[in-house]
């Protein structure tokens, strides 16, 4: 059967390292101990919110966050009772409501939010929890950070609301050190004028795992820790955080394949001899090959992919997965629903276990997500 496997064994290594990292800057400006909101969005990474969190409130952890009135419901619904904030801001009132009405803080970013939640108030003639969002260059939700006199007229309106939290996010701390310095300079400007006209500006958070480990100068209050836990950082750093999941596949079929024969759509790989192959149910469907990192290169990384592609399209593929504990090679492109490996000159069987590295959050949802 196919399944992601977490590890519980290096999960509880990174959480360990995560934890010994915030520790060092204790305390924080308040005198308090630096909070880690522990992200949970997009199913837990991959993990399934069910068992990861639960995971992670064992391991001591009581604030989570996510990122849409989905996973905001979803979290309730698994009857999850610790604090939650959803990180987007929405002036769409029936969602402000539901979140409302399931105790979930809500983030108000803009003008448009504040009197949908002045009118909410009102109407259910209670106080209702809510973080400040500030766009210091991200461009997506919150105040922006050079409007203040907008931003603080609006605060100002709030009615029946307590700010427990402000924060902003870094668009790009995983590489734009100097971005990333600036918006914090930013984000710290718009405190002071906030401060400077009365508004109480609460648990003060802007690192997410990132940020996190680059810039301790920056954990302020809080810190808001995902990717960080799974391992799995668009950049090398010096804590050794382990993946702590793979992708586990078992052989369904061996064959022998003569000289010349192809494999694969579009007879991408022929073979250049005889060759025995191991035939796994699994492909891109499940999340093998999938990736996401075109979602954040630097201008040079364009280039690379462009080149990259062209390559591909002439040369086997170089990937390789582990099968009974040996390196194989997977030939040909993977598809929809299977790949091929070469075995040739291994010990190899019917349903012994494949492990294939995968990124957990691209995984298909119907996979079992098994904790060992």
């Amino acid at each position: 059967m196919n399944q992601l496997v977490i590890s519980k064994k290096d999960l509880s290594y990174n959480v360990q390292k995560i934890k010994e990292h915030a520790n060092k800057n204790l305390p924080d400006d308040n005198g308090n101990p630096v909070k880690i909101i522990a992200v949970v969005k997009a199913n837990a990474y991959g993990l399934d919110m069910k068992q990861y969190v639960e995971f992670l409130i064992d391991q001591g952890f009581d604030f989570f966050a996510v990122s849409t009135i989905q996973e905001a419901l979803q979290f309730r619904n698994l009857g999850f009772t610790q604090q939650l904030i959803m990180l987007s801001s929405t002036a769409v009132k029936e969602d402000l409501k539901q979140l409302i009405e399931k105790n979930v803080i809500i983030t108000i970013g803009s003008k448009e939010v504040v009197e949908a939640v002045n009118e909410i108030a009102q109407n259910q003639n209670k106080q209702i929890k809510a973080h400040i969002k500030i766009d210091t260059g991200f461009g997506r939700y919150g105040f922006t950070y050079n409007q203040r006199e907008k931003m603080v007229e609006a605060i100002k309106n709030l009615k029946n609301v307590k700010i427990e939290g402000t924060f902003t996010h870094f668009s790009n701390a995983f590489y734009d050190d100097n971005y990333t310095k600036l918006q914090f300079k930013r984000f710290i400007e718009c405190i002071e004028v906030l401060k400077m006209n009365g508004i109480e500006t609460g648990l003060l958070h802007v690192c997410n795992s990132s940020a996190f480990i680059k810039f301790p100068e920056m954990h302020l209050n809080a810190v808001r820790v995902g990717s960080a836990f799974t391992g799995r950082l668009s950049f090398n750093n010096a804590m050794g955080l382990k993946k702590i999941a793979n992708f586990q596949t078992q052989v369904a079929e061996i064959k022998k394949l003569p000289k010349g024969y192809n494999i694969g759509y579009s007879n991408s790989y022929t073979t250049k001899k005889e060759t025995t192959i191991a035939i796994l149910p699994c492909g891109y469907i499940d999340g093998i090959g999938a990736t996401v990192e075109r979602d954040m290169f630097r201008p040079i990384d364009k280039i690379r992919y462009v080149v990259n592609d062209i390559k591909d399209m002439f040369r086997k593929t170089n990937k390789q997965i582990e099968i009974a504990g040996k390196k194989c090679e997977i030939l040909g492109r993977i598809g929809t629903f299977h790949i091929v490996a070469d075995i040739t000159g291994k010990e190899i069987h019917i349903g012994d276990i494949a492990n294939i590295q995968v990124n957990p959050t691209l995984v298909n949802p119907q996979i079992t997500r098994t904790y060992k």
